[in-house]
């Protein structure tokens, strides 16, 4: 196996921390972007709002993956927070492409974070790579998002950008916080139910993640998603089944729309979107049903 060194800005991140860990099991040297004080070698300083960057950092470097950026799902979208969730993913991708385009031997592949948050509402159409930018914060936000990465294009680093779905995981995300509410028997569908949810296991986004940086061939959007995804009122459904609890509970739109403000438009919203490329590719998921990968989680 060839040893490789990545670098990783967004390393303590939910799948950052995990590709971080599968990375440095199979014997690669992982650089970590910090936004404090490195406290080893293998720590280098940045500043992803501000988009500042030392190239020299990055010199060396096979890979560089970008999961960094101001959780989505952390706070009420006020506008200082939305200002803070689009400079830590603009400004930060901006600077490191950058940085890349500018090194002496900038590394081979280029792996940025993105959501399917960019295609907005989709209702029932299921939608792929090729399909639009949706209208609001969030498309808006991906578009841009992707769009910084054009320096290290330009400069001929093939560049990818994972689109992710709802990762499925106890340790944090959207997940994160649904598990303790279903294992307490509180849990249930949100709204009507009717909205299509766009999920991956854990284990299947770094895999996928890994697949990207092995494949040379590859470049340009990628959806990180199972492969069928399901109705919120069918997730509320198997959680319960796979966590033996009741799913009576349903919290009304209305409810959401007065605690979550704006970004209750996007838990009300339906994204069903398929992997595509990453399938076309030949890429093959551990956990592609919704039970298997709640039970991974």
């Amino acid at each position: 196996m060839e040893r490789r060194r990545i670098a990783v800005a967004g390393a303590s991140g939910l799948i950052g921390s995990a590709l971080v860990r599968s990375l440095t099991a199979d014997g690669h040297e992982v650089v970590r972007l910090v936004r404090r004080a490195p406290r080893g070698a293998g720590e280098v300083r940045w500043d992803p709002e501000r988009g500042r960057m030392d190239r020299a950092g990055l010199a060396g470097c096979d890979a560089v993956v970008n999961l960094a950026g101001a959780g989505v799902g952390d706070r009420r979208w006020t506008e200082e927070y939305k200002k803070r969730i689009h400079d830590s993913r603009v400004n930060g991708t901006a600077a490191l492409a950058r940085a890349v385009a500018e090194l002496d031997a900038p590394p081979r592949v280029f792996v940025n974070g993105s959501a399917i948050g960019r295609y907005g509402e989709t209702g029932d159409r299921a939608v792929d790579e090729s399909a639009p930018a949706g209208h609001g914060f969030l498309p808006e936000l991906c578009v841009e998002w992707e769009a910084a990465a054009a320096p290290a294009q330009e400069a001929g680093v093939r560049t990818v950008f994972t689109r992710t779905g709802l990762v499925v995981a106890r340790g944090g995300g959207a997940w994160g916080r649904l598990f303790p509410l279903f294992t307490a028997g509180l849990g249930g569908r949100l709204g009507d139910g009717r909205q299509y949810w766009s999920y991956i296991a854990l284990h299947d986004e770094v895999a996928a993640i890994r697949h990207l940086l092995d494949r040379d061939d590859l470049s340009g959007p990628f959806n990180l998603t199972a492969p069928e995804p399901l109705t919120n009122r069918e997730i509320t459904e198997a959680m319960g089944r796979v966590l033996h609890r009741p799913t009576l509970f349903a919290v009304p739109a209305p409810v959401l729309r007065a605690v979550l403000g704006e970004m209750a438009a996007d838990v009300l919203g339906s994204a069903r979107v398929v992997p595509k490329r990453l399938l076309a590719s030949g890429f093959t998921f551990a956990f592609p049903g919704i039970e298997d990968a709640i039970r991974a989680a």
